[in-house]
């Protein structure tokens, strides 16, 4: 479901309220990959599937923590929709918890949840808090407090 939002008071409406669950995403060995080489953090558990087979919990290689971050705005971005937005801005994370590996091949999707929302700076700012989920795992990827502002015409 998609929330359109035209004003704060739209979005102050949605505050404590889930938002949107996110259609599965595969995460594949390409992707790790080429995260590694952006990031240039090459370490063995991601990228070395020979070696992930001995060594590693699974016999696979894992994705990045940062890799499933990244990927929340990507998961995320069709729960609402501005009819007057004129930018959007990733302000931070007040806090992210890696809680568990999402291994090469599995499938992850976002939670969110409209944590609080407020008047600043000429902008409303949004505190969300989504919960990465692994396909067939009970215990999710993460869980992010992010935090953006919005610019509204």
């Amino acid at each position: 479901m998609t929330h359109t939002i035209s004003s704060f008071e739209d979005l102050k409406a949605l505050e404590g309220q889930e938002i949107g669950v996110s259609d599965w995403y595969d995460i594949n060995q390409e992707q790790i990959n080429q995260f590694a080489d952006a990031t240039h953090d090459h370490q063995w558990i991601h990228v070395d599937e020979e070696r992930a087979t001995a060594e590693m919990p699974g016999a696979k290689t894992i994705a990045h923590g940062y890799l499933t971050l990244a990927m929340i705005p990507a998961m995320t971005a069709s729960f609402i929709e501005f009819t007057n937005l004129e930018r959007a801005i990733n302000y931070g994370v007040n806090k992210v918890r890696f809680m568990n590996m999402v291994q090469v091949d599995s499938r992850i999707r976002a939670r969110a949840i409209v944590a609080r929302v407020r008047q600043r700076s000429g902008a409303i700012q949004v505190m969300g808090q989504t919960t990465v989920e692994i396909e067939g795992e009970e215990k999710p990827a993460c869980i992010a407090e992010t935090v953006s502002f919005y610019y509204l015409k």
